[in-house]
C-alpha cells in the first residue's frame, strides 16, 4: 500500500500565485497542524528561497523537486500525496502530464485554470482513468470559478429553502472588482487565442455554453449572453461583457449536470459587468464592450499579439504588489428567479484582489477541503466542479478563513 505522507503538495510553489499560496498555507496551518503539506517545483534553490521567505518556523517545510515534464518525478510526488494543487500554467502548455499521473495514481488534484479548451481535453482523455483509480480532479478553484459556481449554489440552496424549487434563471453581475492581472493570467488567455487561430474549429467549441458538460445531461436551452452594452432591468443598470463569463458559465452548467439537473431542466445563467445608470453607465458599458472586443481581436492576430506580449502586457511571473493584493477586492451580485417569478438576491464578496490574493486563499481551502472534508465514498473519482464536490463545506471554509462572504440581500 502506498503511504501518502503529505495531505497537500503545492506544485509550482515558486510561481507568482504559488508563493502567495505557500505563505497562506503556512500562516493558516503552520507545519504541525491538521494539514501536512509540502512545496514542490522544478528548481530546488528557488524552493529553498520560497521556504526562507515564509518566516520563522518554516525551516522544516518539506521540499520536493519535480519537473512538469518528468513522468517519473511526478509519479513519486503523486504517490506521496493525498492532494496535489497545481499553479503551473498556462495549463494547456504545461498541465497535462500532472493531470494524467494524478488520474492514473488515484491522487486528488485541484488547480486554478480557466482554460476551457484544455479542461475539455482533460475530461475526455482522463475521466475514465480517474474513475477507475478514485482520483478526484477539480479544476477552477480560484476566482475562476469558485465565486460564480458557489454563488449559484448558494442562491439555489436558498431558493429551495424559501420556495421549495430552484431558480430557473440566475444572473451574476460584477458590481466592483479591484486588482491587477498577472503575467500568468495574460499568458493563459493569449494561448487560448493562439489555439483558436491555429484551429478554427475550436471557436465553435468555446462558444458552446455546455462545452464541458457530460453527455446525457440536462437538456440544452438557449442561454443569454451579454455581448455588448445593454440595459438590465433586474439590476436597474447598464451592463457590459465580463471577460471571465465564457469560463464561469461553462463551469456552472457542468455543475448542474453533475448534480443531475438540480437547477432544473430549463436552467439559464449569464454574467456581465455593471457599469452604472443613465447616460454615464451606458457610455461606460459601450466603452467596456468595445475595449474587450478590440483586445480579443488584437490578441487573435499573431504579430499584434507578439507586440502586446513584448511591450504592453505583464510577463509570466509578474503580478500585483502585496499592497495591491491587500487593498483589492470584489463584489459580485446574483439575481435568481423561479419559474413562478419569485426572486432571490445575493452577493459574494472578497477582501483581497480577485486574481491572486483571494485566489490563493480559495485554492488553499479547496485543497484542504478535498483532503479533509470529502470522502471518496461520498464523491468518487472523476472530474468535478467546486460546487458539485464541495458544496456548503467550501462556503463554510471560505467564510471562516478566506475573507469571502456569501450573503442574501433584501433587495
Amino acid at each position: 500500500m502506498t503511504t501518502r505522507t503529505h495531505d497537500v503538495v503545492v506544485f509550482g510553489a515558486t510561481s507568482f500565485v504559488g508563493q502567495i499560496l505557500a505563505q497562506y498555507l503556512f500562516d493558516k496551518f503552520g507545519l504541525d497542524g491538521d494539514l501536512r503539506w509540502a512545496a514542490a517545483g522544478r528548481s530546488l534553490s528557488k524552493l529553498e528561497s520560497v521556504r526562507k521567505s515564509l518566516g520563522h518556523g518554516a525551516q522544516d517545510l518539506p521540499l520536493l523537486q519535480a519537473d512538469a515534464a518528468d513522468d517519473a518525478a511526478l509519479r513519486r510526488l503523486c504517490k506521496g500525496a493525498r492532494v496535489v494543487v497545481s499553479t503551473v500554467g498556462p495549463y494547456a502548455l504545461y498541465g497535462e502530464p500532472l493531470v494524467r499521473v494524478c488520474a492514473e495514481t488515484g491522487t486528488d488534484y485541484c488547480d486554478l485554470t480557466g482554460e476551457v479548451q484544455w479542461m475539455r481535453r482533460m475530461i475526455r482523455k482522463y475521466e475514465a482513468a480517474a474513475r477507475d483509480s478514485g482520483a478526484r480532479i477539480v479544476h477552477n478553484c480560484g476566482f475562476d470559478s469558485i465565486p460564480s459556481d458557489l454563488g449559484v449554489h448558494f442562491v439555489q440552496r436558498e431558493s429551495q429553502v424559501r420556495f421549495g424549487t430552484p431558480c430557473t434563471t440566475v444572473k451574476m453581475r460584477v458590481r466592483s472588482m479591484r486588482g491587477g492581472f498577472s503575467g500568468g493570467t495574460v499568458a493563459s488567455l493569449l494561448n487560448v487565442l493562439k489555439e483558436v487561430q491555429s484551429n478554427p474549429g475550436l471557436r465553435k467549441e468555446l462558444a458552446d455554453p455546455y462545452a464541458i458538460c457530460p453527455p446525457g445531461g440536462p437538456k440544452r436551452v438557449r442561454q443569454a449572453d451579454v455581448g455588448f452594452a445593454e440595459y438590465d432591468p433586474d439590476f436597474d443598470a447598464w451592463v457590459a461583457p465580463f471577460v471571465m463569463s465564457a469560463i464561469n458559465t461553462r463551469v456552472v452548467h457542468r455543475t448542474n449536470a453533475l448534480l443531475g439537473g438540480a437547477y432544473g431542466p430549463d436552467f439559464r445563467y449569464d454574467e456581465a459587468v455593471m457599469t452604472g445608470r443613465g447616460l454615464k453607465g451606458r457610455l461606460a458599458a459601450t466603452a467596456t464592450g468595445a475595449g474587450l472586443g478590440a483586445f480579443m481581436v488584437a490578441g487573435s492576430i499573431g504579430p499584434v499579439r507578439g507586440l502586446l506580449e513584448k511591450y504592453v502586457l505583464p510577463a509570466p511571473g509578474e503580478g500585483p504588489s502585496p499592497e495591491a493584493q491587500r487593498t483589492g477586492g470584489f463584489d459580485l451580485r446574483f439575481h435568481g428567479r423561479t419559474q413562478a417569478g419569485e426572486v432571490i438576491r445575493a452577493r459574494v464578496t472578497g477582501d483581497r484582489d480577485p486574481g491572486y490574493g483571494s485566489t490563493a486563499r480559495m485554492l488553499g481551502q479547496a485543497a484542504a477541503c478535498l483532503a479533509r472534508d470529502v470522502s471518496r465514498r461520498e464523491k468518487p473519482g472523476g472530474f468535478w466542479t467546486p460546487a458539485a464536490i464541495f458544496g456548503d463545506r467550501i462556503i463554510d471554509r471560505l467564510q471562516a478563513h478566506s475573507g469571502l462572504r456569501f450573503e442574501l440581500l433584501d433587495r
